[in-house]
């Protein structure tokens, strides 16, 4: 249905996941793609890489639990993966492995019976030139994004609505396309899917969780970054009105995802 759509140029509201449309395209998967998939998990990962194992209480080996028909069994990750202990010199790995399986070798059936059958209409060449972000408008088109609802449903951390730096934010947002305004929702959310019921909507990982606009250190030299666990955007307080524009531009079209946590 999805070759199918894409072939005739049909749109189609099916938002996958960025791990998902990296497959079709045949673009490496990076342990990063899995927050968009399970949040939750993504900040343990992130707990697992950052903090020490010990202070964490956890003793891990090269395993992952797998529930198929409410039946849980164990699966190593590795060739005697459970007898590997994971330690501060191999946890990189793990990560690496855990959530491949999780978004690759666990599904993997599932995904060539997909590609087979896109493939016999969308040929890979065809696609090729695009990335995950592009690929997402391709099938499903470029979002109509509500600026007014969006502005309403925003909230600020370290800024206020009076803040001349949220200003220039507004009025930057208000001179691009619908285009640039749908990259910058993948952005800051990690999809381009417009919820129904209008951002008031937004989910996170707390559960609906509005778009928020937080001030960050830097200098007007920095860039812009997202969490798009928490929808939520790092906002330099940047000078003036055009270092705001050039370098929020710049992040979301050359960087195209500002991947943070905290």
């Amino acid at each position: 249905v999805v070759g199918k759509a894409v072939a005739d140029g049909h749109l189609l509201d099916a938002h996958f996941t960025r791990s998902f449309y990296k497959h079709i395209l045949g673009l490496p998967i990076d342990y990063e793609d899995i927050q968009s998939i399970d949040p939750q998990y993504y900040k343990s990962l992130c707990d697992l890489l950052t903090m020490d194992l010990e202070s964490l209480g956890l003793e891990l080996t090269f395993t992952a639990d797998v529930e198929e028909f409410g039946v849980v069994r164990t699966v190593e990750l590795k060739p005697n993966g459970a007898n590997i202990p994971v330690t501060e010199d191999n946890k990189m790995e793990y990560i690496q492995l855990a959530t491949k399986h999780k978004m690759t070798t666990g599904i993997r059936k599932q995904i060539d019976s997909f590609l087979e059958g896109f493939h016999e209409l969308v040929p890979k060449e065809c696609i090729s030139i695009f990335n995950e972000q592009e690929l997402e408008l391709l099938i499903c088109g470029i979002p109509e994004v509500n600026l007014v609802d969006l502005k309403a449903n925003t909230e600020y951390q370290g800024y206020s609505s009076s803040s001349p730096q949220i200003r220039w934010f507004w009025n930057t947002l208000e001179s691009w396309s619908s285009e640039k305004h749908a990259t910058f929702l993948m952005f800051v959310t990690g999809t381009s899917k417009v919820p129904l019921e209008g951002f008031k909507a937004l989910v996170g990982m707390r559960g609906y969780q509005k778009f928020s606009i937080q001030k960050s250190n830097g200098s007007d030299k920095s860039l812009p970054t997202a969490h798009t666990c928490f929808n939520q955007l790092d906002l330099p307080e940047y000078s003036s009105e055009e270092a705001l524009r050039e370098k929020l531009n710049y992040a979301i079209v050359e960087g195209r995802e500002g991947f943070g946590f905290g």
